[in-house]
């Protein structure tokens, strides 16, 4: 456990350092367990996501980084490798290719191209697969863009993504040593 915390650490560091470098996501972890992560991600240009803004939730198991993290989206999305209901996410990287090389900002950009190339042979949501599958791209394109507007895309006077994305930037940042994890003491453990 102790070189899972070393290595959530390290990433959370890196995490800080990339933050402009990587408009599209914004990880952070919980203000009191280092096993715990959002991200907001943007939705992929050219793809019906584009515009939104879509949370996912990461659980890191202890034996990390040698087993994958859990996570699933927490914004409803109409894509086949996502379940509808549960947000989870079927990606290989997540079950049999996972490998200790993979971060959890690797693993945000590994879900965009997902979100950006669908695999229809390998559906979780069989609504949105069986779409792709027929040939129905138009179907599947509509269906995941009111989706988007619906569930992704920031609402003005309401608490949406938009206010989410306030939160979350404001969780993540660190405290005046650089080394604050929202009240996690970094300096523990290393």
């Amino acid at each position: 456990m102790q070189a899972s915390r070393a290595r959530l650490f390290k990433e959370y560091k890196e995490v800080q350092r990339e933050k402009v470098a990587d408009p599209d996501i914004q990880l952070a972890c919980d203000d009191t367990n280092i096993f715990k992560w959002t991200a907001l991600i943007k939705g992929p240009s050219e793809t019906p996501f584009e515009g939104g803004v879509f949370q996912l939730v990461f659980s890191v198991p202890e034996q990390y980084p040698l087993q994958p993290p859990q996570v699933r989206f927490l914004t409803k999305i109409f894509h086949p490798n996502v379940h509808f209901k549960t947000g989870e996410i079927c990606l290989d990287i997540l079950k049999n290719a996972w490998s200790p090389a993979w971060t959890l900002q690797s693993v945000c950009r590994a879900i965009i191209a997902l979100m950006a190339h669908p695999e229809p042979d390998s559906p979780l949501n069989c609504d949105s697969g069986n779409l792709l599958r027929s040939g129905d791209n138009r179907g599947y394109q509509s269906m995941a863009r009111m989706y988007t507007r619906l569930a992704a895309s920031p609402k003005k006077g309401n608490f949406g993504n938009e206010q989410a994305v306030i939160l979350l930037m404001n969780l993540a940042n660190p405290g005046d040593d650089g080394y604050r994890c929202s009240g996690l003491d970094l300096e523990v453990g290393i």
